[in-house]
């Protein structure tokens, strides 16, 4: 496995991303079309479209439940990595986004980073290019 850094911490899953979603994708055009085209009973063809997105619906959160509850997982994570680190909880006022950014901050550079990104305001993508030492972290879903 390669070292992590900005340019590659992106994660895909490919059969998530390359092959279902694609699909379901295509899947939904054509069911659009088979009820705007139908010349049958348009009832079977809207039905089939509510199938379709309800399986959407499914797909869409099958990725993002698990992502949810892993923001939550580092959130703590990093509130109590700041405590060892300084003997006090985040800064109350960083948002999920910058926490999470900041868990690629090396140890020595988390505390200070926090407290920039908490006084400035700093965007994800701005903590994570003010990272000098990074964190991989390669568990992430």
């Amino acid at each position: 496995m390669s070292n992590q850094s900005l340019k590659n911490h992106t994660k895909f899953f490919p059969p998530f991303h390359f092959v279902a979603t694609p699909l379901l994708l295509i899947l939904l055009v054509l069911t659009i079309i088979n009820v705007v085209q139908t010349d049958g009973p348009i009832l079977q063809a809207v039905i089939l479209l509510l199938i379709v997105v309800a399986i959407i619906l499914v797909h869409l959160n099958s990725r993002m439940m698990p992502l949810k509850a892993q923001d939550r997982i580092i959130r703590a994570e990093e509130n109590f990595r700041h405590y060892v680190l300084t003997g006090k909880p985040l800064y109350a006022n960083l948002r999920l986004r910058q926490i999470i950014a900041l868990r690629f901050a090396s140890d020595e550079e988390f505390p200070a980073l926090a407290l920039r990104a908490s006084n400035e305001k700093l965007s994800k993508k701005q903590i994570k290019e003010a990272i000098k030492n990074w964190r991989a972290d390669y568990s992430r879903l």
